[in-house]
């Protein structure tokens, strides 16, 4: 390969990301999260599904990533692929899974039907992005629909890809 195809690379790695491009991985995120329910269901091999989707959407190998899941109380957060993937398929799933997992992206073996983003705000800052909002679940087997909350953070990875390095999410305050 040429030199004028190392630039082609580089350029395209260093450019900033656009507001265009976080709705796509969020849509992709979403998508991924339905491609795993539907594998569950399906009896398909949900899992390797799910390392699939960490591999593409998280910057796990690449950067450290900072995860804090919704349902996660013993083991609040999630620097390493093995314990992302505990969250989302559950620890009888996986070797080494954490056994507070019942497997957000399976919900529990209920499903998800959709997953909807709605930023409240974006920051774009080079090849880094933040983003704020709400994202809506809805149940596979009831229909009922749980609002959560989050904060994204993306990175722009050496193969020009952005990938989440930040993700914390939670569910609305309860006084009840």
């Amino acid at each position: 390969k040429s030199q004028k195809s190392n630039n082609k690379t580089r350029s395209k790695i260093r450019t900033n990301i656009t507001l265009n491009e976080i709705k796509k991985a969020q849509k992709e995120w979403g998508n991924a999260i339905q491609n795993i329910t539907n594998d569950y269901f399906d009896k398909k091999n949900y899992v390797k599904t799910a390392k699939e989707a960490i591999n593409q959407l998280y910057g796990y190998d690449k950067t450290i990533v900072l995860f804090k899941p919704t349902k996660a109380v013993e083991h609040p957060f999630r620097p390493t692929k093995n314990g992302a993937l505990s969250y989302f398929v559950g620890h009888k799933a996986i070797k080494g899974g954490f056994t507070e997992d019942k497997g957000f992206a399976i919900n529990s073996g209920m499903g998800w039907k959709s997953v909807t983003f709605k930023n409240n705000k974006v920051r774009l800052n080079g090849n880094e992005a933040t983003a704020m909002g709400t994202y809506v679940f809805t149940n596979a087997t009831s229909g009922k629909k749980v609002k959560v909350y989050y904060t994204l953070g993306y990175k722009r990875s050496n193969d020009g890809k952005i990938r989440i390095y930040l993700h914390h999410s939670s569910l609305p305050f309860s006084s009840k």
